[in-house]
């Protein structure tokens, strides 16, 4: 990997349809469909928790945080993390989800939640949680299935849904 300059700052109204445009070349007209996308729908991202990678002027990556619950806890559910094909594999994704993390934490959220890959996510705090804790409001993979303790203590169990 061959570093590059970047900068990591909080999402702006004016980066939303960049945004948009990152989504849809990482995960193409299906992200509608998707069971993560589905627990998002109708729920406003905490833009004090949604970042962007900037490699000069350019938006090269985003992340968001969305507040749902996880059972009776209140936890994040993280994503999209979307980074533009011409900066992949820079340690932008990464950076995008450390200061999403940290900013969580400092605001005393205890969980972030998210379906991906556990090789992936595993060195930002993620563990796959156990079969059938979580429910979604649609299929998913199980072993995707992560969680996030960011104040310690275990990790929590039921419907995952909107915060009320």
């Amino acid at each position: 990997m061959k570093p590059i300059p970047f900068l990591i700052r909080l999402e702006e109204p004016e980066d939303v349809s960049i945004i948009d445009t990152l989504h849809e070349e990482a995960f193409g007209p299906g992200r509608f469909a998707r069971t993560a996308f589905r627990l998002r729908e109708g729920i406003a991202h905490d833009p004090r928790l949604s970042f962007v990678g900037m490699v000069g002027g350019d938006v090269a990556g985003s992340v968001r945080l969305t507040p749902i619950a996880i059972g009776a806890a209140d936890a994040l559910l993280l994503g999209p993390l979307a980074v533009s094909p011409r900066y992949k594999n820079k340690g932008i994704g990464r950076a995008l989800v450390k200061a999403a993390l940290l900013a969580a934490k400092d605001l005393g959220e205890a969980y972030a939640l998210l379906v991906g890959d556990a090789p992936y996510y595993a060195p930002l705090g993620f563990k796959q949680v156990e079969f059938g804790s979580i429910a979604f409001p649609g299929p998913v993979d199980p072993a995707r299935v992560l969680v996030a303790p960011l104040a310690g203590g275990p990790i929590p169990q039921g419907r995952a849904r909107p915060r009320s």
